[in-house]
């Protein structure tokens, strides 16, 4: 395995520091990024570029973990510097044709969503490449291995390379020294049982580290996946029993969101942590998407349907 160094650049997505985070690989042959981050922190990431030495044009590529917002929502801004893209299959022609992700994510930003995540362009056909699971990419003389891991989202790859995993959002969101490890359970695509057959998949990857989109390098990959199954188990069981005695949306998420504020305190996370956090997984977001599956997958012997918010 050739030798590589990371860094991690700093989006400071929504003014806060820790909460976006895109990753700056250097190999013998040159460099590669991994998440691109909004469209909204476009320039920090061009500066972050910089700072270490690169202009946008002097990547060999990026790579994207899925196509959410945050994750990739600055793709086309690097393929107009003749930047290539590597995606998951499902989720590349989202990066040539965005409106439908657009669309989805207007529903649930409303008139924030500019603000939010800054104006999203398409990215050429011809500078998007899909990755099968399992595939194996050669860039900046270093080999990128895709790994299928689904929960978060169905489009969703990590990226592993030498004993490094790039996680996205099915490593779960965690803060630099915090024992809180959340699940951005967002809709339409959460599935825990998905998500459990991944953290499977990244315990036999044989990590090292794993490098967290929200936030930052992780060095116990063990013990962090055990707390991200044990919050996994945690979230379903507390929304199972709320959802059993409300039906109404609104009233879950504030039990939801302060349930998460409760334990969080408890943990030691500060209210500056908590802004991070609400920054990159808004737990009243999570809501709908837990509620969307237990729609779809209602608890044993429970015939009702919960509300779901399309």
């Amino acid at each position: 395995m050739s030798a590589f160094d990371i860094s991690t650049i700093d989006l400071g997505f929504k003014g806060l520091d820790h909460a976006v985070a895109a990753f700056l690989v250097r190999g013998p042959d040159g460099a590669v990024l991994v998440e691109t981050g909004p469209a909204s922190t476009v320039e920090a990431l061009f500066a972050g570029l910089v700072a270490h030495g690169f202009a946008p044009s002097d990547l060999a590529a990026a790579l994207v973990t899925h196509i959410h917002l945050d994750h990739a929502g600055a793709a086309g801004h690097l393929a107009a510097h003749g930047v290539d893209l590597y995606v998951h299959p499902r989720g590349a022609r989202h990066l040539i044709d965005p409106s439908r992700l657009l669309a989805s994510a207007e529903r649930i930003y409303g008139d924030q969503l500019e603000a939010l995540w800054g104006t999203t362009i398409a990215v050429p056909a011809e500078r998007v490449h899909a990755v099968a699971d399992g595939a194996v990419v050669q860039l900046a003389g270093l080999a990128f291995t895709a790994l299928d891991t689904p929960g978060h989202a169905g489009h969703h790859h990590c990226w592993q390379v030498g004993g490094a995993v790039f996680t996205g959002d099915v490593g779960g969101v965690r803060m630099p020294g915090s024992r809180l490890v959340a699940v951005p359970a967002v809709p339409p695509e959460f599935d825990p049982d998905a998500w459990r057959a991944s953290i499977a998949r990244l315990r036999s990857a044989g990590a090292e580290a794993f490098y967290l989109t929200h936030f930052g390098r992780v060095g116990d990959p063990a013990e962090h996946l055990d707390a991200l199954e044990a919050e996994l188990d945690a979230v379903l069981a507390f929304m199972t029993a709320a959802a059993q005695e409300t039906d109404e949306r609104d009233v879950l998420a504030r039990r939801y969101v302060a349930w998460n504020r409760d334990r969080a305190e408890k943990l030691g996370v500060t209210s500056a942590e908590w802004a991070r956090f609400e920054a990159a997984n808004p737990f009243s977001i999570s809501v709908d998407g837990i509620l969307r599956w237990l729609a779809l997958s209602p608890p044993e012997g429970d015939s009702r349907r919960v509300p779901v918010e399309r």
